[in-house]
């Protein structure tokens, strides 16, 4: 799918918005976001704007920045990393590329509006599986915390449900229950006439039985319910089970992006 300049960066100004850090602070433009640990999203300075006069001093500033809390610089790259050559620059400069991830949108009707507000409104949703029921809520729940969790690596823990606390309103948790057991999990924020696709995450012993499709499919309904024109989730470019499951359910490939550190 490939989306204009102003759509791209209304994208990736939503994903920032859409996954809030603990703490962050603007250098030139620049946001730097900090989580002690955990999310490399939030952990990264979001490099979408860039107004200084002076790359060197912001990079000088970014590096202080994290040293002072004992955390790694970086940065997130995406397609539209400001200034251009951002990258390359960092590259010169001797930070570490790592990680490659995918952004992946849908299209799926609705409002043609990038702006606007939402009230988040449970919808009736029947079952996608059989056996199989979705239920909305506008919290987490111990079920549905145990199963986002048990998928995330053990450094990324820690502080996980903080930072989906942190995630804005309005916004849903999904969960897909089978006979009284919560199987998979899911977050969709609401911004503006764009959704995620956040914090999807099945129980080992009920993979492959069509609970994630089951859940995403709730996802899209409910986006088109409170009239979001497209949704978008991102993951490993190596995570080639669900690429299938994405592609196969109608997602398309719309940006990429990887990560600059400096370890010396």
């Amino acid at each position: 799918m490939n989306l204009d300049p102003t759509e791209l960066a209304a994208l990736e100004k939503a994903i920032v918005r859409g996954w809030p850090a603990l703490a962050a602070s603007e250098i030139d433009g620049w946001l730097a976001r900090w989580s002690s640990g955990g999310s490399i999203r939030a952990n990264s300075v979001a490099a979408l704007t860039f107004t200084g006069p002076d790359i060197d001093g912001a990079l000088a500033n970014v590096v202080r920045y994290y040293r002072d809390r004992n955390a790694v610089p970086r940065f997130t790259i995406t397609d539209i990393a400001a200034p251009a050559g951002l990258d390359r620059l960092l590259e010169q400069r001797g930070w570490q590329r790592t990680g490659q991830n995918v952004t992946y949108t849908k299209d799926v009707g609705g409002s043609d509006n990038l702006g606007g507000g939402h009230t988040a409104v449970p919808v009736d949703l029947a079952s996608d599986a059989v056996g199989l029921q979705i239920d909305l809520a506008a919290k987490r729940n111990d079920a549905w915390s145990e199963i986002y969790l048990a998928g995330l690596s053990p450094n990324r823990r820690a502080i996980a449900l903080q930072l989906v606390d942190g995630t804005p309103e309005p916004r849903v948790f999904f969960s897909a229950v089978r006979q009284g057991e919560v199987i998979a999990s899911g977050l969709s924020v609401l911004d503006g006439a764009l959704a995620s696709v956040q914090c999807v995450a099945t129980r080992t012993t009920s993979r492959r039985t069509g609970a994630a499709t089951a859940l995403l499919g709730a996802i899209e309904r409910h986006a088109v319910a409170n009239s979001v024109r497209r949704i978008y989730l991102q993951t490993e470019a190596s995570n080639t089970n669900a690429l299938r499951i994405y592609e196969r359910l109608g997602f398309r490939l719309a940006g990429t992006y990887h990560t600059r550190e400096l370890r010396t």
